[in-house]
């Protein structure tokens, strides 16, 4: 082997052991933890846009106006849900929105 093929591998190698310890510093989250997370995700996005239909619909039925305040209601629900994900997966991350 000449000198360039064994620095190539030396370089390999500390490669090799520095993310191996940074994988043991910070390892990776199990299946379970994953799901989780998902149904959290899921459940930020959904209960705000029922309770933006439900309520859209109350109102739509107390006062006789069709879908006037069930369609608005429902994305402005939707909408907050979706922000409240964003922020919940950056707070994941470890960033500050």
């Amino acid at each position: 082997m000449s000198r360039d093929d064994l620095d190539w591998l030396a370089q390999a190698a500390q490669s090799a052991a520095r993310r191996e310890a940074e994988g043991r510093a910070d390892p990776e989250p199990s299946l379970g933890a994953r799901l989780g997370q998902a149904g959290v995700l899921g459940w930020t996005i959904i209960v705000p846009t029922l309770v933006g239909l439900f309520l859209g619909r109350w109102l739509d039925q107390t006062f006789k106006t069709g879908v006037f305040f069930s369609a608005p209601l429902l994305m402005l629900g939707a909408a907050i849900g979706f922000w409240s994900a964003w922020r919940w997966m950056h707070r994941q991350g470890g960033e500050r929105p």
